[in-house]
């Protein structure tokens, strides 16, 4: 597909540069199903495990699915003061621990920075609901006096942008994405667009969701949205595979260390991967389904590969697609025929995986974590495989790395994402040379 190059300065630039604004990845931090790690998250996911199990947290004798993604074995206390950590909703909890891990990562002192030239963006797909949940319950049986005093702030889907600007004193760009399952993905790319027009040098960004409470299961079951393979959990989440019966909720979060390239020299820190593209558009069709011939997906990933011709990538240089990859019956399919009518005849060459069939769909967090997963397979030269794609969709006819991790040669990956409401992202990044 042939995109055209305008002669006019893009964002990032100036006339007489020598080019835009380079913009990199220099930590990962990850609260996930499978691990309270990036690391971990990474290993369960080359080694094929499944972060799956039956849901323990509550009764889910009246639904039709009674699994999801947990995050098992977490502590507040380990990140936080134990008091502070019972006034914060789990998804500020989970914000902010994988932020502690990213900027350990990126080992940037974020004290002897210029504090407002760094900016925090978290998305999110539903935000404090666990808070705004019990005190629904609190006001009912006790009265509407004796909701917290905690409530609002915690409710609120920009408060864990909000909790981390106020840890590390942060005064630059704040403040959070909402585009349902295409949030994480969203909130990286327009922190690469703030980095790229010079509005900080530094951003802590990615995504967080909590939201496996009764309600919203509950929610996801009578659509018909979920997975109802109750005797095999870890099986359950089968995307392209022709038995699939829906997608896995899950819970976790995501943050991201992105500099300029600038900034990151300057202080000799570790470079995961450069950020050259992205893309955001809306199917404007339905609030529940793809748009039947995938025009929105189309959209987005077209305009990252725009963005990605500024930088030199064209679009027969991707290596590696980390597909949205629900495992619903309608999602898989469009998603394939999009990224054929984008790549041509290439993407039948192009490695693409899912690794929503191992953590599950983090919701609002799940385009951060694929958005790092793409940095690590650039990285260490691996590509996590789609699990229990045993049964491949003859409609599904690409390359979807099946069942076992592969050894690759990746300098350019695209991550997808698609919401509720047709709201669609794509990022794409390369290796940094």
């Amino acid at each position: 597909m042939a995109f055209e190059q305008s002669n006019q300065p893009q964002a990032g630039q100036r006339n007489g540069d020598a080019g835009p604004t380079r913009v990199v990845i220099t930590g990962i931090g990850a609260i996930t199903p499978l691990a309270l790690t990036m690391e971990g998250t990474w290993a369960g996911l080359l080694a094929g495990r499944s972060g799956i199990d039956h849901i323990s947290r509550f009764d889910v004798s009246d639904l039709r699915t009674t699994f999801a993604g947990e995050v098992k074995g977490f502590d507040p206390a380990d990140y936080m003061d134990r008091k502070e950590a019972r006034r914060l909703d789990p998804y500020i909890q989970f914000a902010l621990a994988a932020t502690k891990e990213a900027v350990a990562d990126a080992q940037i002192d974020l004290s002897a920075e210029t504090p407002n030239r760094v900016g925090v963006i978290v998305g999110t797909g539903i935000g404090g609901l666990q808070t705004t949940l019990e005190n629904v319950e609190t006001a009912r049986s006790k009265g509407l006096r004796k909701v917290s005093p905690f409530m609002i702030p915690n409710m609120l889907v920009d408060s864990g942008a909000g909790k981390i600007a106020i840890e590390y004193n942060l005064h630059g760009p704040n403040h959070s994405v909402v585009s349902a399952c295409a949030s994480g993905t969203s909130s990286c790319g327009e922190a690469f667009e703030i980095l790229r027009r010079g509005d900080a040098d530094v951003m802590i960004v990615g995504g967080a969701e909590a939201a496996l409470v009764p309600m919203i299961v509950a929610g996801f079951d009578v659509m018909g949205a979920l997975s109802q393979r109750n005797e095999n959990p870890a099986a359950a989440c089968r995307p392209f595979d022709a038995d699939r019966d829906g997608f896995v909720m899950s819970e976790g979060a995501c943050i991201l260390v992105m500099e300029t390239e600038a900034h990151a020299k300057a202080r000799n820190a570790r470079i995961y991967a450069e950020v050259i593209g992205y893309g955001s558009s809306a199917d404007a069709y339905s609030m529940a389904a793809p748009h039947e011939t995938g025009r929105g997906a189309i959209d987005a990933m077209s305009m990252a590969l725009r963005k990605a011709g500024e930088y030199g990538v064209t679009p027969d240089q991707v290596d590696y697609i980390n597909a949205h990859g629900t495992s619903t019956r309608l999602n898989d399919v469009t998603e394939t025929w999009a990224i054929k009518h984008v790549l041509g005849e290439h993407a039948y060459s192009v490695k693409i995986s899912s690794t929503k069939s191992m953590l599950g769909h983090l919701l609002g967090g799940a385009g951060a974590i694929e958005t790092a997963i793409c940095a690590k397979v650039i990285q260490q030269g691996i590509i996590p495989p789609t699990i229990n794609l045993d049964n491949q969709d003859p409609e599904c006819d690409l390359d979807y790395t099946p069942l076992v991790a592969r050894q690759a040669d990746v300098a350019v990956t695209l991550s997808n994402s698609f919401g509720f409401g047709g709201h669609n992202a794509c990022i794409m990044l390369r290796r940094y040379q």
